[in-house]
C-alpha cells in the first residue's frame, strides 16, 4: 500500500471503474517510457502494478496479450527481463497524447457545421478522423480551424440552442467525468505544491491519473466546450490533470529502478 496521505486517493482512482490491466499497462508505458529505446525492468513494473493493487498473474496475463496484439516487446538480460513499446505502440501512443496532455489552453474554442453533397461512409469517416460528429446524415458539427474537405459546406456557429448541446453531451460520461473531478479537485488540495513524493509513489500516482483520464477523454468526439451542457467537467478536469502531472512531473526510471 503507498504511504499516507496517498492511499486514500490511490483507492479512490482505482475504484473508479474501468481498470483493465492491459489498459492500465498502456497507459503505464505511455507515460512513463514512451521514447523509441525506452523500456522498464520486470521488477520495476511489478513494483508500480502492486502498488496499484493489481496481482503479478494479471500483470503477466496482460503483457501476453499486448505482446501478441504488437503493442510490446521483451528482452531479457540475464533472469529479468526489460518491456518496451513496440514501434506501432509508440505510433498508438504518440496520437492519443495529444488530446490526453494538451492543456486547456491548446483546445478548440469555435465551433462549424458542415454540410456534404454525399452522405457516404467514406465521407463520414474522413469527417470523424478529423474532428467531426455527425448530427444527422450529411450534416456534421466540429472545432472550426480544422481542415474541411472539398465540396463541403462551412458554417461558423455562434450561439449554441440547449437542445443541441443535450444532443451532443454523453450522460454516462458526463457522470463519469464529475466523479474524476470530485477526486483530481481532492488530489489538488492534499497533495499541495511543494509535496514531495517518492520517485514510486510519483509515478503511481501519475500513471492512475493519467489512466482515468485517457479512458475518458478518448471515448468521445474532441468539441469545443461551447457544444456541451454546463455539467459537463471535461475542461475541469484537464485542467486538473495538467496542473497535477506538471506538479508531479515524470520521474527517471533509474530513480524507479533504484
Amino acid at each position: 500500500m503507498l504511504s499516507d496521505p496517498l492511499d486514500h486517493l490511490t483507492t479512490a482512482l482505482t475504484d473508479l471503474g474501468g481498470q483493465r490491466v492491459w489498459s492500465l499497462l498502456v497507459t503505464v508505458f505511455g507515460d512513463l517510457v514512451p521514447d523509441a529505446g525506452a523500456g522498464i525492468d520486470g521488477p520495476v513494473l511489478s513494483t508500480l502494478m502492486g502498488r496499484m493493487n493489481v496481482r503479478a498473474e494479471a500483470t503477466r496475463v496482460a503483457l501476453h496479450r499486448l505482446r501478441n496484439d504488437g503493442w510490446i516487446t521483451s528482452t531479457k538480460s540475464g533472469r529479468t527481463s526489460r518491456h518496451s513499446l513496440t514501434e506501432h505502440g509508440r505510433r498508438e501512443t504518440i496520437q492519443a497524447s495529444r488530446r490526453i496532455y494538451a492543456a486547456p489552453d491548446d483546445m478548440p474554442g469555435g465551433w462549424v457545421v458542415l454540410l456534404t453533397e454525399e452522405a457516404n461512409g467514406d465521407r463520414r469517416n474522413l469527417l470523424e478522423t478529423t474532428g467531426f460528429t455527425q448530427m444527422i446524415p450529411r450534416v456534421y458539427i466540429g472545432p472550426a480551424g480544422r481542415a474541411v474537405p472539398d465540396n463541403t459546406l462551412a458554417l461558423s456557429g455562434d450561439a449554441v440552442p440547449d437542445w443541441l448541446r443535450r444532443q451532443l453531451t454523453p450522460e454516462t460520461l458526463c457522470a463519469d467525468y464529475s466523479k474524476l473531478h470530485r477526486i483530481l479537485t481532492e488530489i489538488d488540495s492534499a497533495l499541495p505544491r511543494g509535496t514531495d513524493l517518492s520517485p514510486v509513489d510519483c509515478a503511481v500516482l501519475r500513471c492512475l491519473i493519467v489512466h482515468n483520464w485517457r479512458r475518458l477523454v478518448l471515448k468521445h468526439p474532441e468539441l469545443p466546450a461551447a457544444l456541451y451542457t454546463e455539467d459537463w467537467r471535461e475542461q475541469e478536469c484537464r485542467a486538473l490533470v495538467t496542473a497535477l502531472l506538471y506538479r508531479f512531473p515524470r520521474p527517471d526510471l533509474a530513480d524507479l529502478a533504484a
